[in-house]
Order: C-alpha cells, then sequence, then structure tokens
C-alpha cells in the first residue's frame, strides 16, 4: 500500500469509530482526564468564554463537571433540568427568562413557588414537573417530551446512565464545586450555561460582583481572632423529630467560616443528625435556620417545639436566631443569589464588622442589575422573613 493509500484508510478509519461512539441526539465520553491543578476563578472564567469547540461533525463540544465529553446539538430549543433544584433560578437569570425551558423537577417547582422568582418570571409557573416525581425520573415521559438537552446533577446516582441509554444529550452539574463553596459553585453554573448557551443576556458583571463582595468580606473576617468569631450553628433539617444540622464539607460551613465565625459542628461531617444534649454542649452563640427547615426563630423563641427544650441555649437567651432569606431560590445552597446572600450571612454574623453595608440597597440594586426588578420595601421583608411552608413538603413532618 502506497503512502496516499495508508493515509486515506488511516483517515476512514478515524472517521468510523467517530461515527460509532456517537450518540442520536448527543455523545458522552464518561473517561475521566487526569486531575489538574485547582484553577483560579479568573483561569476558570477564561477556559469557559474559549470552550464550546466545534467537533468534526460541525457541532460543539464541551466538557461538564462530571468531566464528560459531551457533544451539543447545533439547536437547543427545549431544556429540561432534573435533580439539580436549585438551577432553574440561575438558568432564568442567565437566559433572561424561561426560554426553551420546558422541564423541571416537582421539588424544583416547589421551591420556585415559594421564591421570588414567579414574581419576576411569571411563566415558569407553567412550566411541565410531571415527568419527576417524588425524586424519581420517568424516563419514557422525559422521552416523549423531546428534549434537546437535558441538565442533571452529576451525583444522582444512576441518572446519567439512563437518560445515556435513552438517547438523551445529558450535561451534568455538581453542587460541591470548590469544595462547597456557594459562590465558586454558582460561578461554576454560569460558565457551563456559557458554554451550552453563548447568548448571555443578564450577568454580566454578575462574576466580579461576586468576587468583590466575597474580597471585601474576607479581607476583614480572614483578621479576626478566635476570640472574636461567634460559635454558629446552622440548623439544616428537622424531621420526624431528628435535628440535622450542618457540619464540615458542607454549605452552612463556608458560610459560617466565610463571614466570620466558628461553626460549632466543625467536627461533623456534612449534614449530621445531632441531639438537644449536644447543641448544650455546644452552647451556641447564635443559631442560623436554614430554608429546608421549618423552624422560625419564634419557635425557638417561645419554646413551642414539642420534644426539644431550647431555653438553655445562648443563641436563644439573647435572640440571636436568625432565619435565611429566601430570594429567587433557598440562600442556604448556592443559587442566583449566592453573590448578594454574602453580605447577608457576614451582617447576621458579623454585625459590627459589617454595619456600613446597606443590605436593603445591595439586595434592591442586585435584582435591578441581573433580573431587571425593582423590589420596594414591603417585598424585601417578605425575602427576609420566608414562612414555614417554603421549606417544602418535609415540613408537615417535623416536630411541633
Amino acid at each position: 500500500m502506497n503512502n496516499l493509500n495508508r493515509r486515506q484508510f488511516t483517515l476512514l478509519s478515524g472517521l468510523s469509530l467517530l461515527s460509532l461512539g456517537t450518540l442520536s441526539a448527543c455523545s458522552v465520553s464518561g473517561e475521566k482526564e487526569a486531575p489538574k491543578e485547582e484553577e483560579k476563578p479568573e483561569e476558570k472564567k477564561e477556559s469557559a468564554e474559549a470552550s464550546g469547540e466545534k467537533s468534526t461533525s460541525g457541532k460543539r463540544t464541551i466538557k461538564d463537571h462530571g468531566d464528560n465529553i459531551v457533544e451539543l446539538p447545533e439547536k437547543i430549543e427545549r431544556v429540561v433540568i432534573t435533580s439539580i433544584t436549585p438551577l432553574p433560578s440561575v438558568y432564568c437569570m442567565y437566559r433572561g427568562g424561561v426560554e426553551g425551558l420546558i422541564g423541571m423537577s416537582s421539588s424544583a417547582m416547589a421551591a420556585a413557588k415559594n421564591s421570588y422568582l414567579p414574581n419576576i418570571y411569571p411563566e415558569i409557573a407553567d412550566i411541565r414537573t410531571d415527568f419527576y416525581q417524588g425524586g424519581k425520573l420517568n424516563i419514557e415521559e422525559l422521552v416523549a417530551m423531546k428534549p434537546d438537552v437535558v441538565l442533571y446533577r452529576v451525583n444522582s446516582e444512576g441518572e446519567k446512565e439512563l437518560l445515556e441509554k435513552a438517547g438523551l444529550c445529558a450535561v451534568g452539574f455538581s453542587v460541591t464545586l470548590g469544595k462547597f463553596n456557594c459562590l465558586e459553585t454558582f460561578n461554576g453554573w454560569l460558565d457551563l450555561l456559557r458554554q451550552i448557551f453563548p447568548e448571555e443576556k443578564n450577568t454580566k458583571g454578575v462574576y466580579e460582583y461576586g468576587q468583590k463582595v466575597y474580597k471585601e468580606i474576607t479581607d476583614k473576617t480572614s483578621k479576626l481572632s478566635d476570640e472574636d468569631k461567634p460559635k454558629v450553628l446552622a440548623l439544616h433539617m428537622c424531621a420526624n423529630g431528628i435535628l440535622k444540622c450542618s457540619g464540615s464539607n458542607f454549605f452552612g460551613d463556608w458560610w459560617i467560616n466565610t463571614s466570620g465565625g466558628v461553626n460549632v459542628a466543625a467536627d461533623l461531617k456534612g449534614p449530621a443528625e445531632i441531639s438537644m444534649e449536644q447543641i448544650y454542649q455546644w452552647n451556641p452563640d447564635k443559631i442560623i435556620i436554614n430554608n429546608f427547615c421549618s423552624f422560625l426563630p419564634e419557635d425557638l423563641y417561645e419554646n413551642n417545639l414539642e420534644g426539644l427544650d431550647w431555653r438553655p441555649v445562648k443563641a436563644v437567651q439573647n435572640k440571636e436566631v436568625y432565619k435565611v432569606p429566601l430570594g429567587t431560590y433557598r440562600w442556604f445552597p448556592p443559587s442566583s443569589d449566592t453573590p448578594v446572600a454574602l453580605y447577608w450571612f457576614a451582617k447576621t454574623i458579623q454585625p459590627e464588622l459589617f454595619k456600613d453595608v446597606d443590605m436593603d440597597q445591595e439586595l434592591k440594586n442586585y435584582f435591578k442589575q441581573y433580573y431587571n426588578f425593582d423590589l420596594n420595601d414591603e417585598e424585601l421583608q417578605k425575602i427576609y422573613n420566608p414562612p414555614r411552608e417554603a421549606a417544602g413538603n418535609s415540613w408537615k413532618k417535623e416536630a411541633k
């Protein structure tokens, strides 16, 4: 075989192998690359903007948060978000509305209906949820919806395989980028959305805003001595009488440490089960109740939770119990409000250190800039004081 024929044979063989590995909707490779050194946020932003390379078929290929190489369809007009419940808020923020979104999980819809998202984007209430009920995906219903791309949580067990077997184009998003760093995770979601949908609308400048707020806060809190940091308990959930809090390697730990506090549950891992006896031993200076728990500060102050006596706890005695606000999504995990939520946590944990921050004005400016929405004072108070029903369906099972 002469040299020309050899080159032709090699080229044809390569093209044949490529076509065999391509699904009808998109191709996904689960092969992992060698671990890379942690990139700086600026480097991540630049690399994301330079991504979206063209494949040999003319379609764009990207790498998702599971290190899967995904080939996107040429046109993306029908989008479904499954197991990553905060993502619809970021999606709407990024695209300036529900454009192309035809489905989301029932859990994400429950969060949306109890958030401020429908006030900004009323059309979200019409999005289908029947294909994903009770945390379970009905793959037949999803396929019948004919999505061009499905956005899912990378560590949702078995979902990636289920989507791929159905021949659906699936892009995985992680909720744990930067070791539960909510700001880094939010930035990572925007980076990946930018690769899928290059036409950015509302989020220009939000990366820089978040970095500015983070630096402003950490420049001050990093200089605090341990004696100047309050002991904080991040109450995560109470279902069927079982209390859970945020240990290390979880969102609450990041919020507390970033904002100048000490996480009393740092020796525990993730959302950890605790007892009232353990809380008495910790005796936290402040308690922060997240949005997945139906408890309100007055429940602890009035000691009206059956089987749970909060009276001996210092934070309760000093009226230092706070409910995490709920804007376009719950502020405890990463969400579209994460950059401005940093101010609320900092002012709550270190009020004197950040007394000059006008939280009301920051929140109004943020909603105007990135949602094109004017908040009034009454609406601000609704965000700061979410009802217990906003915890979702689990709130009725909690201790009362």
